[in-house]
């Protein structure tokens, strides 16, 4: 474990950091302290500053016009992204890109240029809709949404539920059985479902912790797509949705680290210049220990999360990784924001800083994208069954 920031890493790095620092902090002072989204003219503006800088559509390939940035890159320019309020879901508000949906770039040449390139190029929005109400940790066996063949088209049937961005989408990628209940994993099947299909339905919209946009459940009656909806191979869609979640958790792991790391600095800062009882709250040892224990935290999850992004971009299985750091890191940034909004005060609990924003969405993380309970499962089968390599043994 350990690996030194290359200078273009570094550059990169400061960059970003200018970037949050100079144009969407002082945006943010104007915007309801929970607002998600920016107008569509001031996004254009920030847009043409990331494509000045680059830096536009970071996880893409250099092939379909990315930067095609490396994971342990990504891993630390997320870190730099979310440092602002709106930063843990809306980093940067998508000036660097909309989310890209990885399992397009497997499309057919039709589907890239229906839904593939318009997303790269921010026209549309799309939709990830693989949960549904018998359950999100083991949609391999939860996925009750049916998919049946008639004649070439296929007629889908069913409920999603906890889907984000659904309401303002274009689209979505759908998953359905389209095999039998026995099949499990082996017969979902991904389809691509536009938002103005007949009897597909935004049910409602499902107020969770989280800011400004909320999930959604989704109804499906007897909503019928041609064959060419099919993203990849019938029966193939799980081990799809699968890859893209395990890889995801990196920046997921990493969002959270950055929202933590600014929380820390807030209350370094702050406990040096707050006096109480007669001195600085710096100066007081209860005060410190929350400060170090901040450190440690940071330093740890970040340790372990960068770890994972290596392994990642070195082609070894990284599945056991990627589960620690999901745990550590959304664990650790928790505590790490607790103590600052505490060091804070009144303050620490109020709209006009963003801890206790942070506060409420961070609580989400340990369940989003894989509950905490979930990746637990998965680092004790890869022990017990044998995969799991000590990182003393690499």
């Amino acid at each position: 474990m350990g690996f030194a920031i290359t200078e273009t890493q570094r550059t990169l790095i400061e960059n970003v950091r200018r970037f949050v620092r100079t144009e969407i902090i002082p945006l943010e002072f104007e915007l309801d302290p929970d607002e998600s989204e920016l107008s569509p003219s001031v996004l254009a503006g920030l847009v043409a500053k990331t494509k000045q800088m680059g830096l536009y559509n970071l996880d893409v390939p250099e092939e379909l016009g990315g930067v095609g940035a490396d994971t342990v890159t990504r891993t630390l320019l997320a870190m730099e992204m979310s440092q602002h309020r709106a930063g843990l879901y809306s980093p940067c508000y998508s000036a660097f890109g909309q989310p890209d949906m990885a399992q397009l770039y497997e499309a057919t040449d039709e589907q890239k240029e229906r839904y593939l390139f318009p997303i790269l190029r921010g026209e549309k929005r799309s939709f990830f809709a693989l949960t549904e109400p018998s359950g999100g940790s083991d949609p391999a066996r939860a996925i009750q949404t049916r998919a049946k063949r008639d004649g070439s088209d296929w007629i889908i049937n069913g409920n999603k539920t906890f889907i984000s961005g659904a309401d303002s989408a274009d689209f979505g990628l759908v998953f359905a059985r389209t095999g039998d209940q026995e099949s499990g994993r082996d017969g979902i099947t991904c389809f691509i479902v536009d938002a103005d299909t007949p009897g597909f339905t935004v049910r409602r919209v499902i107020h969770t912790l989280r800011s400004g946009h909320y999930p959604t459940e989704l109804v499906f009656e007897d909503v019928r797509v041609p064959a060419g909806a099919v993203l990849g191979e019938v029966g193939q869609g799980f081990a799809m949705a699968n890859e893209r979640l395990t890889k995801n958790r990196i920046p997921y792991a990493a969002g959270c680290l950055g929202v933590a790391m600014m929380a820390h600095r807030m209350a370094v800062e702050y406990a040096g210049i707050r006096s109480v009882f007669g001195s600085k709250l710096a100066d007081h040892e209860g005060i410190q220990w929350m400060l170090v224990d901040n450190e440690i935290d940071l330093r740890a999850a970040a340790a372990i999360t960068l770890d994972a992004a290596e392994r990642a971009d070195s082609g070894r299985p990284f599945r056991t990784e990627v589960a620690i750091a999901k745990i550590v890191a959304t664990e650790a940034a928790g505590r790490v924001v607790d103590r600052a909004m505490q060091i804070h005060g009144g303050y620490g609990v109020s709209k006009d800083l963003p801890l206790e924003r942070w506060y409420r969405e961070l609580r989400i993380r340990r369940i989003g994208e894989g509950s905490t309970e979930t990746q637990r499962m998965i680092i004790s089968r890869d022990m017990l069954k044998g995969r799991y390599t000590s990182w003393i043994d690499r």
